[in-house]
């Protein structure tokens, strides 16, 4: 038996849970035990993720910043990252290893001081976009506030300062902008967005695949069409991008390293946490905090929430099983979106335990004729 919905905490309507059975309420509250309990002992939730972090911040800042230095003496991008990298000791092959030239070459116009405010505006603009954007969402105190305060959880290392030169953390920015600016029928900015952040960071443009197929899952050709335009168009910058490395590397440049296995999901989780604010926080509990975001995505009935979890479990994945401590810094692609899903959790878990907890019976009644 369905329950009638009630009325929302926070949300303006009822959650994607509202009105469940008690045998579909509690199948959904197992799988979110589940989760929770992946996010605690799966492989890799030891510390190690938020010192993979912290270490493959610097490591990065310190080559990128030398290579933007260089830019800025009039070096070409190519010859100044293959000599920066063959200084740091690190893999010049395969091409990938190189980021691609758009950051770098933007940061070296302008000075080191004005790429740091560049980053603080688009954490600000970031922030403001979420805010209207979530006005009929969450429209009531204290919701709408809180949700704006999650959201900062989500970039606060931008506003730290000491990481502009970190791909990662531009792109995922840019990538929380293109979330929050895209609307049904408006979608050129948000895939402009798209496309710049696969741009400066190579692994957004798994972001640009996930909008692509929603948008085709939806029937919106239209906008399939123009992901898939941008798809295009990044696919041309990583051949180009490729043939420049090749003229500048050789065979006997270091290559990187095989892949050493699946690192988990427990270090996927924690990679985020340790990229927002949610680090303050013990590892644990940080970690239990993205996994219950994950259950607050999945409770707005909104296309927008839809596309924000999918973005999410997508990168997820691909750090669980690609990632490991010296590629961390790829939680920042996901760290501007991942905590405000903990705005809609309060009516996910209101609905699912009032219909797990359901005893009402139906009580059938005969009559004679």
């Amino acid at each position: 038996m369905t329950r009638a919905a009630v009325r929302p905490l926070w949300l303006a309507a009822p959650s994607r849970y509202a009105g469940r059975s008690r045998r579909h309420a509690r199948w959904l509250l197992a799988v979110l035990a589940l989760l929770l309990l992946a996010a605690l002992i799966a492989p890799g939730t030891s510390g190690s993720a938020a010192a993979g972090t912290e270490a493959a911040d610097q490591a990065n800042e310190i080559v990128y910043a030398r290579i933007v230095d260089d830019l800025r003496h009039g070096d070409d991008y190519y010859t100044a990252t293959a000599r920066a990298l063959r200084s740091a000791g690190a893999p010049l092959q395969p091409f990938h290893v190189f980021r691609l030239p758009t950051l770098a070459v933007l940061q070296a116009k302008v000075s080191q001081v004005s790429a740091a405010l560049l980053l603080y505006a688009l954490a600000l603009l970031s922030l403001f976009a979420w805010w209207k954007r979530l006005a009929d969402a969450v429209p009531r105190f204290p919701a709408r506030p809180i949700a704006l305060l999650l959201a900062a959880v989500g970039v606060t290392s931008a506003v730290l300062g000491h990481l502009v030169a970190t791909h990662d953390l531009w792109a995922g920015l840019i990538v929380s902008l293109s979330l929050a600016s895209r609307k049904p029928g408006r979608w050129i900015t948000a895939a402009a967005l798209g496309l710049s952040a696969a741009l400066i960071r190579e692994t957004a443009a798994l972001y640009v695949v996930v909008m692509l197929v929603l948008a085709l899952l939806e029937g919106q050709r239209r906008e399939a069409a123009g992901w898939a335009g941008a798809l295009a168009l990044f696919a041309v910058a990583v051949v180009l991008h490729a043939q420049a490395v090749a003229s500048v590397t050789g065979p006997l440049d270091q290559s990187l390293a095989a892949w050493s296995g699946a690192s988990g999901f427990g270090f996927a989780v924690r990679a985020v946490a340790s990229a927002t604010a949610l680090s303050l926080l013990p590892p644990a509990l940080g970690a239990i905090a993205v996994a219950l975001s994950l259950a607050g995505w999945s409770a707005w009935r909104d296309p927008l929430a839809a596309r924000a979890l999918a973005t999410i479990v997508v990168q997820l994945l691909s750090m669980s099983f690609l990632a490991g401590p010296d590629t961390a810094d790829w939680a920042f692609l996901i760290a501007p979106i991942a905590p405000i899903g903990l705005t809609f959790f309060p009516d996910a878990l209101r609905d699912l335990s009032r219909a797990a907890l359901d005893r009402r019976r139906i009580t059938v009644t005969r009559t004679s004729a």
